[in-house]
């Protein structure tokens, strides 16, 4: 005799309405992030041409980022490397589950700005040793010049990402509409 039959739950039962709204902006964030380095290393030749000022704010400037964010923590060795990376991949697993769940557009949004940078990032590790660097800003000032951290495009998106969720947890929920 058979035991009871179980109901199958659809995949779409688990995945939140945004979803994938999160895993375009995601796919998006990591194609232009490699596609600026890739054009920057190879097409523009950053490597040789040293600091190319862009603006009066603004230059490009070649940075191999061993550590992570803010050159934290700088990484020489293999074992080193590959624990950035297993630490990246754990915590893009758990975005990844916070996308599924993900509320509303603003937060699968803001994931996906997130994962999307990670990934570019933790592509450039695998494949360089070192993330890829590019993004100078800074300020003129009498006898000098006042410089933010050297960045890309991926870590820009993981501060809009980190942003919008910042954003998110503080704005009041919206109110139900009316029947």
């Amino acid at each position: 005799m058979a035991g009871p039959v179980r109901a199958f739950t659809p995949v779409s039962s688990f995945v939140s309405a945004w979803f994938w709204a999160g895993v375009a902006v995601a796919a998006v964030v990591c194609v232009l992030d490699q596609a600026s380095k890739l054009w920057l290393l190879h097409g523009f030749d950053l490597e040789s041409r040293g600091r190319v000022k862009i603006a009066p704010f603004f230059d490009f400037v070649l940075t191999w980022n061993r550590g992570i964010s803010y050159g934290l923590l700088q990484q020489d060795t293999a074992l080193g490397q590959w624990l950035l990376v297993g630490v990246k991949a754990l915590a893009v697993l758990l975005l990844g589950y916070w996308l599924l769940k993900a509320p509303s557009r603003l937060v699968a949004i803001a994931l996906g700005l997130i994962i999307g940078g990670a990934f570019g990032n933790a592509i450039d590790r695998l494949i360089y040793g070192a993330v890829v660097d590019f993004v100078l800003f800074y300020v003129p000032m009498t006898g000098g010049e006042f410089r933010w951290y050297v960045f890309n495009l991926a870590d820009a998106a993981i501060v809009a990402g980190v942003v919008g969720l910042l954003y998110d947890s503080v704005r009041p929920p919206r109110a139900a509409k009316a029947p």
